[in-house]
């Protein structure tokens, strides 16, 4: 937006303070002058020592010849001090606010590293130093997240590419190639692409909050996720174990159901190789439901837990070759969760495995008339 020149705030600050000080001094001298002319007769008679009649003399003229030069050079100091100390004053307290400016200047022109740090004793101009860094905290994470991601879903969407680029390649080169197995290899390849394609596109839905609010029942949900996924929990040799009260929040039905079933398969998938365990539990809490899956399985460091919802990250030790997903599952679920207010937090268990817990603000559950 282009606004025209103005006067600069030191100066008006500077105008302000020569001002004051002069009204200060003006009213001063008035007061001054008001207090002599109460108590000083207008004229008085001088007598001489022979006891003669004496002439009259005007006191208040005189007072006032001698008084208005040297009220006037007052004044004319106190403007000339106004002005040189307003402006060293102004100097003084706006450059707290001038270091901001400059930090300000730097972050528009993608400089995210620079900070503020303002010294001395908590005030305003302090607070507003400390709030302008966190936010340049928040947003240099957020940055840089944002560009590691796009970083690694370019990656990651550029090998489906390439891979479909070099069976194409192949079937040019060799028109004896067996089809069969080339169409096969390039569904798959295709799948996992489209996979990865939807995956995203989850994640910007969600993080824009595109969603109305409903009731539900978050065990409900938990239930439904793993009759779905009760088939692949049989392929796998896992049993699956289902316990909870009703837990009433607020959110989106299909953005929590995606949740809890990330949840459930990711348990399911990344379990033992045979006898394997999920259980989920949904639990209320005085102002919190919780919804608690828990897999069997090797054992998973506090530093591997961690990374696990990061997008892209694996855990490659703990999944199955034919089961690893795009990296994106655990990361949907904390942007889900996020969405809904609420938290997520992986724990390894002592055993093996893994415990994740989604955290959901609850709401009272509507009674029937």
């Amino acid at each position: 937006m282009d606004r025209r020149p103005g006067v600069s705030v030191r100066v008006k600050l500077t105008l302000s303070y020569a001002g004051f000080l002069m009204l200060a001094g003006a009213l001063l001298m008035a007061a001054v002058w008001v207090f002599l002319l109460r108590y000083v007769p207008d004229r008085a008679k001088l007598y001489n020592p022979d006891d003669r009649p004496g002439s009259v003399f005007p006191i208040r003229s005189v007072l006032l010849e001698v008084f208005a030069p040297r009220a006037a050079a007052v004044l004319a100091f106190l403007l000339l001090f106004g002005l040189v100390g307003g402006w060293f004053l102004a100097g003084r307290m706006l450059a707290p606010l001038t270091r901001i400016t400059e930090a300000t200047r730097m972050t528009t022109s993608g400089s995210l590293s620079h900070r503020v740090r303002l010294p001395g004793r908590n005030d305003e101009f302090r607070e507003l130093a400390d709030a302008f860094d966190a936010m340049l905290v928040r947003l240099e994470a957020h940055v840089a997240e944002q560009r590691r991601f796009a970083a690694n879903a370019s990656h990651e969407l550029r090998t489906p590419l390439a891979i479909s680029k070099a069976l194409l390649d192949v079937a040019r080169t060799d028109p004896d190639h067996d089809t069969g197995e080339l169409i096969d290899r390039l569904h798959t390849v295709n799948t996992r692409a489209i996979d990865l394609t939807e995956a995203l596109l989850v994640i910007s839905q969600v993080e824009q909050r595109s969603f109305t609010p409903e009731r539900v029942d978050l065990s409900l949900v938990a239930e439904e996720a793993t009759e779905t996924l009760l088939p692949l929990a049989a392929k796998h040799g896992v049993t699956l174990e289902t316990e909870g009260d009703i837990t009433p929040t607020v959110g989106s039905p299909v953005l929590l159901l995606q949740l809890a079933t990330n949840l459930v398969h990711n348990a399911i998938v990344h379990n033992l190789p045979e006898r394997g365990t999920v259980r989920v539990r949904t639990a209320v809490r005085p102002d919190t439901v919780t919804l608690t899956i828990e897999n069997t399985g090797e054992p998973v460091t506090p530093e591997l837990a961690s990374t696990l919802t990061e997008p892209f990250q694996r855990g490659t030790e703990r999944v199955h070759t034919d089961h690893a997903g795009v990296g994106l599952g655990l990361a949907i679920v904390k942007t889900i969760a996020h969405a809904h207010d609420g938290t997520l937090t992986l724990t390894p268990r002592p055993g093996g495995g893994i415990r994740v817990t989604v955290e959901l603000p609850a709401t009272t559950p509507q009674t029937g008339g």
